[in-house]
């Protein structure tokens, strides 16, 4: 019955989490409508929502996203390349619960954690 999920992250600046994503991420806006308070953006098959939350402070926001991919190697690389940057502490790497995984944090200090099953 179920088919997918499209998360839901707060974003306290459109233009700067469009930026993030489609310019550095190599996401898609999608859809017609601009709504100034809410973005959707795709990339291989899965989206990503935003809402507009101009008060959020990014150093209590605990959005996260766990995204899983075919080829974790080659995405990581490319990942690396953008001016993006992985997170501190989210180099890619094997996992004791059998994944290989890295991550990532954007402008408002939401959690993008990409993994394969090893």
């Amino acid at each position: 019955m179920l088919t997918t999920i499209h998360p839901k992250l707060p974003m306290r600046d459109k233009a700067a989490t469009r930026a993030y994503y489609v310019g550095l991420l190599g996401f898609r806006q999608l859809g017609t409508a601009d709504f100034p308070d809410y973005l959707m953006v795709t990339r291989d098959g899965i989206e990503i929502h935003f809402f507009l939350f101009r008060d959020l402070d990014p150093l209590t926001n605990y959005g996260q996203v766990y995204i899983r991919t075919e080829n974790i190697d080659v995405l990581y690389d490319e990942m690396r390349k953008t001016a993006a940057g992985i997170h501190p502490n989210g180099a890619l790497q094997l996992k004791p619960w059998g994944q290989k995984e890295f991550s990532m944090l954007d402008p408002d200090n939401n959690l993008l954690t990409f993994g394969q099953g090893i």
